[in-house]
This record gives structure tokens, sequence and C-alpha cells, in this order.
């Protein structure tokens, strides 16, 4: 695969900040989809370790996680090769695998395992590598007695220290031993719990959180099949003996904030389906316990959704038209951001309908960001992809080939309308501007009854067929 397909020219620098919400605020980047605010749903990279870290990271987008866990070694692929991922990168290759990581909405927030030591020459490469990274969490297993130095490196880069468990007989494969570890320090040295480890290893994980408390910084979260056996193997969550309700209970009530890494280890070379039923186990056990922020925009039965018998298809977490219509949301949404990824075919034209007053009437009470097939056009128009329908181009076309995955993300505020595709921002409208019927504020004519400055500020949302094959995935919704 060529570096081209991954390496999208970006118009704006990616600036990525662990520690703060705001960036999710911002209507220049793709947001970050948690369904709790507190909690950040990751995917640790060993889970598709088979693969390169470029196929890893088309699986993760498939899966619709905004968070990633990398470690060292995993092979870059394309023109890279088998150059390994790890802190040893040069500043160009780092620099253009943030820059893919932006264009997808991605967030790299922790790196581990890897070694760290007394060797600071050693340790100062590594925090270096994850402070450039925007890396917030580096999970390791040193020694004790390693851990004065490598604390104070913490305090430097301000980046935090999480002491992973392997199985026993590893070094931290008993939670005592992790708390005997962290006493006396500073919140930057805590625990990465690893729940299946520790049922390999016969510790209940529950207890071993309670224990813990307070020092718990991130978890390699995993269900599995028995308890006590360390050939045990991972099964979608909330399926086997880990207690999960109990354990995100028990989270819930620590008032812990921090990562939840779906480290998935069996079914190595088709475990998509069954790491999808554990993102949607998640995001319902987190429903439960918090106010939600992101939803799904369509239930999965599609039973929240209006569409004509049989035209549309949701299966294996893509949406799909089998044709005869358009599908619109039951509910009517006023101020949202609105999250969603979108593939054409050769003459792909379709749209994404925001606020629609009347389905009857959706042409006239309908703001349309249009879909179409024209990757490669040098100046886009009203027409192309990214536009609003026949009243404001893109500032450019940066739509992908046929084929390849996009990502909008639209956000609707009042009268506002900011469009950002495949990471670049390319829409930011006024509905204000836009006095007359017929008529955009450039003198050019629009086909609209209404003026958009009176189209309505609340409706349906809706996803258009137009005779073309689209395809849909990880469609998200914000209210705001």
């Amino acid at each position: 695969m060529k570096k081209s397909h991954y390496f999208f020219t970006l118009a704006l620098a990616w600036s990525f900040a662990v520690h703060s919400n705001a960036m999710d605020k911002q209507s220049s980047k793709h947001p970050a989809t948690d369904t709790h605010s507190d909690w950040k749903l990751a995917v640790q990279l060993w889970t598709f370790h088979k693969y390169t870290f470029f196929e890893a990271l088309d699986k993760v987008s498939a899966l619709g996680v905004s968070w990633i866990e990398a470690y060292p070694g995993q092979r870059l692929g394309g023109d890279y090769g088998d150059l390994a991922f790890d802190h040893r990168l040069d500043a160009a290759t780092r620099q253009a695998i943030k820059d893919v990581l932006a264009q997808r909405g991605l967030r790299l927030i922790n790196y581990g395992v890897v070694g760290l030591s007394d060797d600071e020459t050693q340790n100062r490469l590594i925090f270096e590598f994850a402070k450039d990274m925007g890396v917030q969490t580096i999970a390791s297993e040193p020694a004790q007695a390693h851990l004065d130095a490598i604390e104070k490196l913490c305090k430097e880069y301000d980046i935090r220290l999480a002491l992973h468990n392997h199985p026993e007989p590893s070094r931290y494969w008993n939670p005592e031993t992790v708390l005997e570890a962290v006493q006396g320090r500073s919140a930057y040295i805590g625990a990465c719990a690893d729940i299946g480890h520790w049922m390999r290893s016969g510790v209940k994980p529950v207890e071993a959180l309670q224990l813990l408390k307070g020092r718990i910084v991130s978890l390699h979260s995993k269900d599995l099949n028995e308890f006590g056996n360390k050939k045990a193997h991972d099964v979608p969550w909330g399926s086997g003996v880990a207690d999960m309700p109990a354990i995100f209970e028990e989270l819930q009530a620590q008032d812990f904030k921090g990562v939840f890494s779906v480290e998935y280890e069996h079914n190595w070379e088709s475990s998509l389906p069954e790491i999808r039923q554990c993102i949607e186990y998640f995001n319902q056990q987190t429903a439960r316990l918090k106010t939600i922020q992101w939803q799904p925009l369509l239930n999965k039965d599609l039973s929240n959704a209006i569409f004509p018998e049989g035209s549309w298809i949701f299966e294996e977490g893509e949406l799909f038209a089998e044709g005869g219509g358009d599908i619109w949301t039951n509910e009517r949404y006023g101020d949202f951001i609105l999250d969603l990824e979108f593939k054409l075919a050769p003459q792909t034209n379709s749209g994404v309908f925001l606020r629609t007053g009347s389905l009857e009437n959706w042409l006239h009470t309908a703001i349309e960001v249009q879909i179409l097939d024209s990757y490669g056009v040098e100046k886009p128009s009203k027409h192309d992809c990214g536009a609003i329908f026949d009243c404001l181009e893109p500032a450019r076309n940066a739509v992908k080939s046929q084929g390849e995955w996009n990502r909008y993300t639209i956000t609707c505020r009042a009268n506002l309308i900011d469009v950002v595709l495949n990471g670049i921002p390319i829409i930011n409208m006024n509905l204000d501007d836009w006095t007359e019927a017929h008529k955009n504020p450039d003198g050019t004519s629009n086909k609209f009854n209404n003026a958009y400055k009176d189209m309505p500020r609340e409706g349906h949302i809706g996803l258009q067929y137009h005779g073309h094959p689209v395809w849909f995935r990880n469609l998200r919704i914000r209210k705001l």
C-alpha cells in the first residue's frame, strides 16, 4: 500500500492535549466520541499484533474507537515495511504517524508495555518520544528500586507511569506488590490493571481494584472464559467470568478517571465482531451508570428510523442502502454534533440532511451536506463533496477516493454550521447570511424556496439514497 493512502496532507497543525476535554469541543477537529465523560475507551494495538501498525489503525477506525494504546515493536507497514513503531523512530516518521492519526481522529494516549530501568539516557528517550506523540501514560514493569529515577522523569515530562501486571510469576502479578510499590509516591505512579492476567493468576478483579483504590491509572480490560487458568482466553465482555457489571460499578464508585484499553487476545485474525460486542457492552454499562455524552444515531435494528421497508440494511457495523429511498431519524435534533463515516463507489451521489422540518417537504426544509464521488476535483463547487448543497462550496476538496472511508464531523449550533472532513475544516457557515430565497450571499442562485436564515433550527436527520451505492458506519450524535 502506498504511503499516499495514509499520509493525507493536512491544512492545519494537529495539537493534541490529553489533559483537556476542550479539544472535543472544537469544530476544527474530529471529536473523541466516548459515552462516559471520565472514561476513555481505547484499543491496545497488541490486539492486532498480527497486522501492521497502519492495518491496525484501519481496524480501530472500523470499530469507531477514538483512542489507541500502542506497543513497541509493531511493524509500521506500507512504504515503511518492517520498520517498528517504537521510541527510536525519527522525527519525520513520527510526524507522518501523527498526521495519519489526526486525519482519522485517533489519539495515541498510552504506550507500552515498554521496558524502563535506572538508565536515565534510555528512559529519557522513551519519555521524549511519549511527549512528542502526545502520550499520557507509559505502561511498564520496572523494578521497584528504579522507581525514584522514573518518577523524576514523570514529573519533568508530565507523563504518568502505570505498573502493568502480567500473570504469575511476573513482577507485579499480585496487586499487593503494586500497592507496596506505589505507597508514598506521587499520583504520577499508579497501576495498569490487566484484568485478564489477574484472573489467570487467580486474583479476583473487584477485590484487586478495591485494594488499589485511587491508584488505578488505566486498565487492560478483558473478560475470560475461565478463572484461575493461565490458558483461559478472552470472550466478549459480559459473557465470561469477570463480573463486568461489578467492575464498572466499583470504578464508578471510586470516581475513576482513566483509560479502558480493549486488549483482546483470542481469535487473532477474526476478532472484530467480538471486539465490537465488547464496545457495545461498554457503552451499555456506561449508559447505565452515567448520563452519556455520545449515543448511536440509529439503533442496530433501525427501530428508531423511518425508511421504506427493506431499503436499508445494518450489519457488521455498516449501514448500506439496498435501494428505495432515504432513511430518517424518528427523533428531531436542534443543536448537536454529528459524527459519521461514509464510503463511496464510482459516481456515488448522496448526502446528510440536517434539521429537516418536514419529511414530506424535505427538499425545502432540510440543509444538505453533500456526499459525492468528487475525488481529485481541484476547485470544488457547491455540488461537490463537503458542500452545503447548492449554497456553499467547501474550503477545499478533502474527500478520499472510491472504496476508502471518509469521516464527517458536522456541528450545528443555532445559526452556525461547521463541517470537518477527514481532519480538515471545510465549512464554516452562518445561516443568517442567507437572507433571500433562491439566492446565495455571493450572488449565485440556489434551488430553495426558503431563505436559509429561515430554515428550521430543529428537525430530523437523514441519509440520502440517490440511486448509487453508499455505505455508512460509526454514526454517533451528541446533543448540545
